[in-house]
């Protein structure tokens, strides 16, 4: 309300509290909360009529004592609420809730959505989707590049890594493989930046560690492993790849657990599944999400693919399953050639939308966070004082609780992404979901790492990137408790 161009809050939301009155609901049971949504590509509309249950699907959850009662929540976007009509859009939304939209799935938990499976695609067709759009994908990223290219950046972690080596090497302790993990390898900058420069310290100290490294480039996309590869060819004797899921790195690097002296990520856990839980009125719920797609947009999508209104879901979901290639060989008469498919799955990505509610958790130790954790490691969050909404970063979770298992005695995992670091920070702004060209992105819940780092014995810290001024990317490092 402050800045150069304030947003203009009466515009924004007294439409709605207008259209709330008009609609002879109880206003007692009824919040309205308003956002600032910065991605510009999301998943929301300018205004979300969004149920609170008062129970979780079928069955009852007893309400507790002194237990604030709602059952709706009315979203506002003010960063578009001034560029339509809100009070028309509000009261639409309040008259008939879902209106005309076509869904391509039923209610669940936001990681077990088909946004996910639209993530998951991206990067295995990654090759047809930066053809299509003829960019590729780190420059949908704010600045147009990693962080984690930085010299600077890397400089300093490589010289911390000398230290350590020195160390044990003047106690004989040293192993003669020196391994280093590189999670989500992007174009393979970010490893060639940190190898030419590897090489050059170890030159200028007259040591023998370039020759003892053993670089490990993971992805979950072999189109990425095959560029990045390329890229850091004058280091090809140093460096391997692996294909790996990204929640799970302990399954395909196992036999490096307690080996690897650097887990080094960038830009991933943002782009891993998670779920949403949230705190409202001393009550805990599960944030359900289904996806759609509004009634014009599915009638736009039909007629470019010959196609009616209603045969869209399901031609949505053959995509997702069978890719763009295959989708030709399934569907022909709607898709006559690769293009048409990779158009249909552009345009559908653009147009996806989510509805949300809330349902009751019957208890936070019955949520799974991953297979090790369970939602009570959550309550110290959710419990922290006034109503709250967060991430769960589930996927991130589990990545770093395995990556964890992989470390040296000696090792430190070191990430650069786009961290809440304290509860206030979920409620304050908001958080994504977004969309960065054909994938998702989410803030991470760093108390949440914190807590699960903190239980297996690691002391896990935050700061801001050292090496930019500007800029929301924060550097986490983990590393064994002495």
């Amino acid at each position: 309300m402050r800045a150069d161009k304030p947003v203009d809050l009466m515009a924004s939301v007294a439409p709605v509290v207008a259209a709330l009155v008009d609609s002879g609901r109880d206003l007692a049971r009824v919040r309205v909360v308003c956002d600032w949504v910065q991605y510009r590509d999301n998943f929301r509309d300018v205004v979300d009529a969004r149920p609170i249950l008062s129970a979780p699907g079928r069955g009852t959850v007893p309400t507790p004592a002194g237990i604030r009662q709602e059952d709706l929540e009315v979203a506002v976007d003010v960063r578009r609420g001034g560029e339509v009509a809100l009070g028309g859009l509000a009261a639409a939304c309040l008259r008939d809730g879902s209106g005309e939209r076509a869904y391509l799935e039923d209610w669940g938990l936001g990681s077990a959505g088909c946004v996910w499976a639209f993530n998951a695609l991206y990067w295995t067709a990654l090759e047809l989707w930066e053809k299509a759009s003829g960019r590729g994908y780190e420059q949908a990223l704010p600045g147009g590049e990693s962080d984690a290219r930085n010299l600077d950046s890397a400089r300093g972690v490589i010289n911390d890594l000398f230290d350590v080596w020195d160390s044990l090497a003047s106690s004989a302790a040293l192993p003669e493989e020196l391994v280093v993990v590189e999670l989500g390898v992007g174009n393979g900058h970010q490893a060639k930046v940190f190898l030419d420069e590897f090489r050059r310290a170890d030159q200028a100290r007259g040591g023998d560690y370039y020759r003892r490294l053993h670089y490990l480039m993971c992805d979950y996309s072999q189109h990425v492993l095959d560029l990045a590869g390329e890229t850091v060819a004058d280091h090809a004797g140093r460096v391997s790849s692996v294909t790996l899921d990204a929640t799970r790195p302990l399954t395909s690097l196992g036999f490096l657990k307690y080996k690897v002296f650097l887990v080094y990520v960038s830009n991933v856990y943002d782009n891993l599944p998670t779920d949403e839980v949230a705190q409202i009125g001393g009550r805990t719920y599960g944030v359900e999400t289904r996806a759609y797609l509004p009634a014009a947009a599915a009638a736009t999508l039909a007629d470019s693919v010959s196609a009616t209104p209603d045969q869209v879901p399901a031609l949505v979901h053959k995509l997702l399953r069978l890719g763009p290639q295959l989708l030709t060989d399934a569907a022909p008469a709607h898709f006559p050639d690769v293009d048409t498919a990779v158009t249909f799955w552009r345009q559908a990505w653009s147009m996806l939308r989510l509805e949300e509610r809330y349902a009751p958790l019957a208890g936070l130790d019955q949520y799974a966070v991953t297979g090790q954790f369970t939602g009570e490691a959550l309550r110290p969050l959710l419990e922290s004082g006034a109503d709250v909404r967060m991430h769960v970063s589930n996927g991130a979770v589990a990545s770093f609780a395995d990556s964890l298992m992989l470390l040296h005695p000696y090792g430190r995992l070191i990430c650069h992404d786009i961290f809440v670091t304290g509860v206030e920070g979920y409620r304050s702004q908001f958080r994504g979901p977004g969309k960065y060209d054909g994938s998702v992105v989410n803030w991470v819940n760093g108390p949440l790492l914190a807590h699960v780092g903190r239980r297996k014995g690691f002391d896990v810290h935050y700061e801001p990137f050292r090496h930019k001024s500007a800029g929301n990317i924060i550097t986490m490092t983990a590393q064994a408790r002495d």
